[in-house]
């Protein structure tokens, strides 16, 4: 494929921002190559590894459970890194894509002796399966911010990671089935899940590990709850939302690691940068949003490639109780207010799940490349009436229980 097709270059925002961005049309067998490769490499004569969400909250709780280890890595190499790309975007003016390809060391995945393999929740299955496949026996698992869908799929590599590590510890705050939950804890795992309304995974992490951390790491997980429980009392947790998703796993881990909440200039220099071009995303995003009734709620929908939680915000500013952002990828984020809190109830019904008020899926509704060009070419339709119609359910189901309700009431 020619680059100039999947490059930003001088196209409109109005264009590009209705298409994936570069990594999408990577091929996944060669990007599995060296996924498995550079897992290797990461776990391989580790002490201890994490699997985690590669958000802020979970790459908070890598930092501090390397913290714990004293396996940090020395953030002077990417602070340097941090620099040069910042100096290169100015340069080039260009801003697209993260840094998850540009690890400031070439081999900062192996150094520290607590390896990290950022997840999401439709792959903790496969980082399980490398950590079994790689990891030295008595070797120590945390698995952070990450919640599965069913056990069944986990069930296979966790039961032998059961008998080969010291030790597997899980935290998190998502909404856990209660028998996902009685299974994993079955299979000797220590899981800990914070009240999802309440904490955030980093929250759950620092008053889990048995170590005496300084104050700068509860700031962390203050701040971090902040952005991931959409609390939006202090300013900094917009910084390091942005920054965790503009930087490497690796780079991140180092620098809050090393500065807490107190980001050094190089770092709020780059996200700066970085927001002009996420602002204007996120303008064309609101405007695109069309509003539906559905039972008692206002469900705005809109479509492109930006930052779902402020493009929900401002739905939730223009008067809707729900917000839906259908993802070029194929993918969907579902965001609700104090007025509709159903949000993981409509993900669950389209292949996914969350929290009540922040909810993701993704439609199994693309089969080949044609499905996805009709994705794009229509703003991504078919997913909307699928999680539309995933919306009207619930609403149905909600009202049902109501009426149920005031029936007994009545009765009573």
């Amino acid at each position: 494929m020619d680059d100039d097709l999947i490059d930003t270059g001088d196209a409109p925002r109005s264009r590009y921002t209705k298409l994936p961005g570069k990594g999408f049309f990577y091929p996944d067998s060669l990007d599995d190559e060296r996924a498995e490769r550079r897992a290797r490499e990461t776990i391989e004569g580790s002490e201890a590894v994490v699997i985690a969400d590669g958000d802020a909250d979970g790459l908070a709780c890598a930092a501090m459970i390397r913290e714990a280890y004293d396996a940090a890595l020395d953030v002077a190499p990417f602070e340097d890194a941090i620099a040069a790309r910042l100096e290169d975007e100015r340069e080039s003016d260009e801003s697209d894509e993260t840094a998850d390809d540009e690890d400031p060391l070439e081999d900062a995945h192996a150094q520290s002796p607590v390896g990290l393999l950022s997840a999401g929740p439709y792959s903790i299955d496969t980082a399980l399966e490398r950590v079994a496949a790689h990891a030295d026996d008595g070797v120590d698992l945390f698995v952070c911010d990450l919640c599965p869908d069913d056990y069944e799929w986990i069930a296979e590599p966790l039961a032998e990671l059961a008998d080969s590590t010291d030790s597997i510890r899980w935290f998190d705050h998502h909404q856990w089935d209660d028998e996902t939950a009685a299974a994993v804890r079955e299979a000797g795992v220590d899981l800990v899940v914070g009240e999802s309304d309440e904490e955030c995974t980093a929250d759950v992490t620092l008053r889990s590990l048995d170590h005496a951390f300084d104050d700068r790491w509860a700031e962390l997980a203050a701040v971090t709850r902040d952005h991931d429980l959409w609390l939006k009392e202090d300013p900094r947790s917009d910084d390091l939302a942005d920054y965790s998703y503009w930087a490497g796993a690796e780079e991140y881990a180092a620098v809050v690691g090393a500065y807490g909440v107190d980001l050094p200039e190089t770092v709020r220099s780059f996200v700066s940068e970085r927001r002009v071009e996420k602002e204007a995303r996120i303008d064309l995003a609101v405007d695109r949003a069309v509003t539906h009734e559905v039972g008692d709620w206002r469900v705005a929908v809109t479509y492109g490639r930006c930052s779902q939680n402020e493009v929900a915000e401002g739905l939730r500013e223009a008067g809707a109780d729900a917000a839906v952002i259908v993802k070029p990828a194929g993918s969907a984020s579902i965001r609700g207010s104090d007025d509709f809190r159903h949000a993981h109830e409509v993900a669950g019904r389209v292949n996914g799940g969350g929290h009540p008020q922040a909810a993701g899926c993704k439609p199994d509704i693309y089969d080949d490349m044609l499905d996805y060009a009709h994705h794009w070419s229509t703003e991504g339709q078919a997913c909307q009436r699928i999680i539309l119609a995933a919306f009207e359910a619930v609403a149905e189901e909600v009202e049902a229980e109501e009426s149920d309700a005031d029936e007994t009431a009545t009765a009573e």
